[in-house]
């Protein structure tokens, strides 16, 4: 168990954490959620004691190991894979390196004898033999495959290295386990892997993350960061994010009374203990929810950007044709070959590639951003499309000093400040937020404005590279019920499970031998046996 007494931490004069009090048990996956910059990470540093609170104490049971997800990606750079899995336990890994000190010695003393034996004694009780095997596994499970085990960790790219990190936190089965943004750079693949490890997990979790899905999946909590306090509630994010609602909508409506208000509640908990049946967590999660009050839960003062794309024209039946497109990266990778599809008026189109790269050029070839080797694509005469390029991209359209309302009022037909103002304010830029320059915006307001500049373009076809990167979940709410709403063509790619299955309606899937084209959603694309036997079977092709 970890516990948390009246633990404070303040910069200046903001307060991020005041007076909190709290314990983790376990058995338990705690997921940790707040606003950007609400202190999320430095919440976990505290735990971990990689940062110091100015009042308060964290403390851990005796003898319990707590493993923490390091964000350093070249600090085992001298190291094998295997080695840095294994050295995910210290302890372990400090009696593996004696060990093999002493047996190394020319002169060995029987000094030596009897430390080698004790070593040997807790090495056993270690299951120290099993070590490399376990660590292999996990390697695995997170798709580092087995000719990279022997490798030195600084030949590995970094989603790579990442995953070998990520194994290394899981590795020996720790007592707490703290992961900050665990999904980040794994694959379908990998991801299905870790909510199926982690709902299994017999320990205490604690978890960082704004995928939506994998928090719904893992979680029997949410800890949520709000007003400068840390509050635990029963059930995943979705219970959260509707009770929270549902909270708002209570106190705002003052004249309904209060036995109407405890029915509400009462019908939405039995609606959500009901639905936890589905979920691996299911039998811990409906004792908790059904010990709920009506003061347990509470409106969040979270701020949701406003995100509507409006179409100044319908879209005429002819959307997009491309035929035999071609694209060679400048490393001589094929990135796809012959690729030919054509969109509809209703689609709503995941593109998904093993290899991210595919997707950004593909999507850079149709903004008009890049040439294709060989092969052709055409709009439709009605189209107007509106990209969202991924990082990279984006880059370009921030390198100038113009405060927020000169940068919006480049791509606004409507050049009024007031209009700006408010169109900049919907998307949370209120106030003095609007006169920031463009070129020191963080990731997740260099993508509210780029939003802001397609939601201003009145496009009716939009076409988005990994929106999702660097928003909050409130803002990445936004933006999943914006494009539900939006009645337009959406060609997208995104890591997020939840915004690609509430999203899409058509999954087409590059690999450099060829496409998989389905009408169906993503689940169902996952789970659909004759899909999996198409993916595998192209893929033993690449191989």
């Amino acid at each position: 168990m970890i516990s948390v007494s009246n633990v404070s931490l303040r910069y200046g004069k903001r307060v991020l954490f005041d007076d909190v009090n709290i314990k983790f048990t376990p058995g338990n996956c705690y997921g940790v959620i707040g606003a950007n910059g609400a202190g999320k990470s430095t919440f976990l540093k505290i735990l971990s004691g990689e940062i110091e609170p100015q009042t308060g104490l964290v403390s851990i049971s005796p003898g319990e190991r707590m493993s923490v997800l390091k964000q350093n990606q070249f600090a085992f750079d001298e190291f094998p894979v295997l080695q840095t899995v294994i050295m995910g336990n210290e302890r372990l890994w400090e009696i593996m390196q004696e060990k093999d000190a002493i047996y190394m010695k020319a002169d060995f003393t029987e000094a030596d004898g009897n430390r080698a034996a004790e070593l040997e004694s807790e090495f056993a009780e270690m299951n120290g033999w099993d070590a490399e095997s376990d660590a292999a596994s996990l390697l695995s499970g997170l798709g580092i495959k087995e000719d990279l085990h022997q490798s030195q960790m600084a030949d590995l790219n970094g989603s790579e290295k990442v995953r070998v990190l990520l194994a290394q936190a899981l590795f020996g089965n720790p007592d707490i386990l703290l992961l900050d943004e665990p999904t980040n750079n794994l694959d379908v693949e990998s991801s299905i892997w870790l909510e199926n490890f982690l709902a299994n997990f017999k320990n205490t979790v604690i978890v960082v993350s704004h995928d939506r899905h994998f928090l719904d999946q893992v979680c029997t909590h949410v800890v949520d960061i709000d007003f400068s306090k840390v509050k635990m509630y029963a059930g995943n994010y979705s219970f959260w994010y509707e009770s929270s609602q549902l909270a708002l909508k209570q106190r705002q409506d003052q004249n309904k009374r209060v036995e109407d208000k405890r029915k509400e509640l009462e019908e939405f908990i039995r609606r959500f203990s009901a639905n936890a049946s589905k979920s691996k967590q299911a039998t811990s999660r409906q004792k908790l929810l059904e010990k709920l009050t009506i003061d347990d839960i509470q409106p969040s003062s979270r701020k949701y950007p406003y995100v509507n794309f409006k179409s100044e024209r319908e879209p005429g039946d002819q959307i997009l044709t491309v035929e035999n497109l071609t694209y060679t990266a400048e490393d001589g990778t094929r990135l796809f070959e012959n690729l030919s599809f054509t969109i509809n008026r209703n689609d709503k189109v995941f593109f998904y590639s093993r290899d991210g790269l595919a997707v950004t050029a593909l999507f850079d070839i149709l903004a008009g951003e890049r040439k294709a080797d060989s092969g052709s694509f055409k709009w439709g005469i009605t189209i107007t499309p509106a990209y969202f390029p991924n990082d990279n991209g984006r880059d370009k359209y921030f390198q100038n000093d113009l405060n927020l309302v000169d940068w919006l009022r480049q791509f606004s037909a409507e050049k009024d400040e007031s209009f700006i103002r408010g169109f900049l304010g919907r998307m949370l830029f209120s106030g003095e937020e609007s006169l920031k320059k463009s070129s020191v915006l963080s990731g997740g307001e260099k993508v509210r404005c780029m939003l802001s500049k397609m939601m201003l373009s009145g496009a009716n076809v939009v076409m988005l590279d990994e929106p999702t990167n660097h928003l909050d979940l409130e803002s990445i709410t936004a933006l999943n019920n914006g494009l539900i709403d939006f009645k337009g063509p959406v060609l997208f790619t995104s890591h997020d499970h939840q915004f690609v299955q509430t999203v899409a309606n058509r999954i087409i899937e590059i690999t450099p031998v060829g496409t998989l084209d389905k009408l169906m959603t993503y689940d169902d694309y996952l789970t659909d046996e004759r899909v999996k036997a198409q993916r595998e079977e192209m893929y033993a092709a690449v191989a």
